[in-house]
């Protein structure tokens, strides 16, 4: 699954990973205070300091937002729990989730391609944050029928905090696509 290239002299992986340093670079921007700078390319990963993806430049900003490609070149994907609650209720044990289609604004998928660095360890193993994608501020699904569609993902334009994170090689994907500087609040609670 990794891209890292087989180095047949030392029987096995190169130890740098692009994408290492890249998600390591892109927690360190996180920690900085943002400034102001002009760059051609408005979604490179390495443009710092956080807020530099945003323009124009938004004070506030806390986040960089990427997504992580796999080896044949598709969105890596997480299942969430948690996100905005008041439009994502939970079901109970009687009911079924067509209970809940009839009610438009209360169904949405709980999938998501993007992430949110945590901490970044060992040679290239990370934690990042699964974040819910939002549409005008309301829970977006980006899935039609199970699968992740590009087009909806085209129409995000917010990210939510989740109570979910995951342990992931970073060695195990080859690429990553920076998306957005943003503010999350952790804290909120509706």
């Amino acid at each position: 699954m990794g891209c890292e290239k087989k180095d047949n002299k030392h029987d096995g992986c190169h130890k740098s990973n692009c994408i290492c340093e890249v998600v390591r670079f892109i927690q360190r921007v996180q920690n900085t205070c943002p400034e102001v700078d002009c760059v051609e390319c408005d979604t490179d990963c390495f443009m710092a300091p956080l807020g530099s993806l945003v323009s124009p430049v938004r004070g506030r900003v806390n986040t960089r937002v990427f997504s992580l490609l796999t080896g044949n070149g598709d969105y890596f994907k997480a299942v969430f729990r948690g996100g905005k609650r008041k439009y994502y209720p939970k079901m109970m044990a009687e009911e079924s989730l067509a209970d809940h289609k009839s009610a438009p604004h209360m169904h949405t998928s709980c999938v998501s391609v993007f992430f949110r660095v945590q901490t970044v360890f060992d040679s290239c193993c990370a934690t990042i944050q699964v974040l819910q994608p939002l549409y005008n501020g309301k829970p977006f699904d980006i899935t039609t029928d199970g699968k992740i569609c590009y087009e909806k993902i085209c129409k995000v334009n917010g990210f939510g905090p989740t109570n979910t994170c995951l342990t992931v090689d970073l060695s195990c994907f080859c690429g990553i696509q920076c998306i957005d500087d943003v503010y999350i609040d952790f804290c909120d609670e509706d």
